[in-house]
């Protein structure tokens, strides 16, 4: 599973490709640190899999997934 990590926090970002290094079936392809870069990302990368902060600023998570 190809999978997008999305959080305006580099640390966060880190940690949470940190917590998925045991799980081989998930390959993190790309990262973005704001919605405008998710947007490009997600056109270009076609992930199946998101991991998503909700609160980002300018453009909430759960706007972005509208």
């Amino acid at each position: 599973m190809k999978a997008l990590l999305i959080d305006d926090e580099r640390l966060a970002r880190n940690e949470l490709r940190r917590l998925l290094t045991p799980f081989p079936d998930v390959e993190v392809i790309g990262e973005a640190a704001n919605a405008p870069q998710a947007r490009k990302q997600l056109a270009a990368l076609k992930p199946d899999l998101l991991f998503l902060d909700v609160q980002m600023p300018e453009e909430t998570g759960m706007e972005l997934l509208e």
